[in-house]
């Protein structure tokens, strides 16, 4: 079992009591010195709901922003595009681009691929924002380089890139 004396000193009882005593105080220096640390995170916390609080005051004091002067982005209007088009392009040969997308680009007046190669990447961003979370997460920033290779007619080209893309990323 456990042996307090395992070497058999006569005077182990002060090795012992010094270790005993040196437990207490380190103990008691660490106890002080985390309730002097509980208290100054207590103080910190207090000071930073009050400066929430004077913040909150503040917001609801202040003035009301005129809304008329600010501009906000929108999408472009749809009518920019030529939506006469005889035939729309099948844009799911586009990397990236499926048919739930296909419908929502026609929805918004992209339906060739010069439509989509002329589209902002910017605008793309925002029709897909716009559709919601399920859309959101696709990236567009090459569908317009590689409509632009699609509406010249560069297949192979365009076939070499999207072997390199990674669900019509970079």
């Amino acid at each position: 079992m456990f042996e307090l004396n395992p070497l058999l000193h006569e005077n182990a009882w002060w090795q012992h009591l010094t270790m005993f005593v040196g437990a207490g105080i380190l103990g008691y220096i660490i106890g002080y010195r985390s309730g002097e640390s509980k208290t100054f995170l207590q103080e910190q916390l207090s000071n930073l709901q009050s400066q929430l609080e004077s913040c909150k005051a503040s917001l609801v004091k202040s003035t009301p922003i005129n809304t008329s002067t600010i501009s906000i982005p929108t999408i472009v209007n749809t009518n920019t595009y030529n939506t006469t088009v005889e035939k729309p392009d099948d844009l799911k040969k586009i990397e990236g681009i499926g048919p739930k997308i296909e419908e929502l680009l026609n929805q918004n007046g992209i339906l060739t691929f010069m439509q989509l190669s002329q589209a902002s990447t910017y605008l793309l961003k925002q029709i897909l924002q716009e559709a919601g979370p399920r859309f959101q997460m696709h990236d567009p920033s090459t569908w317009p380089r590689q409509a632009e290779l699609a509406s010249a007619g560069k297949w192979q080209e365009l076939k070499d890139w999207q072997d390199i893309l990674n669900k019509g990323k970079e």
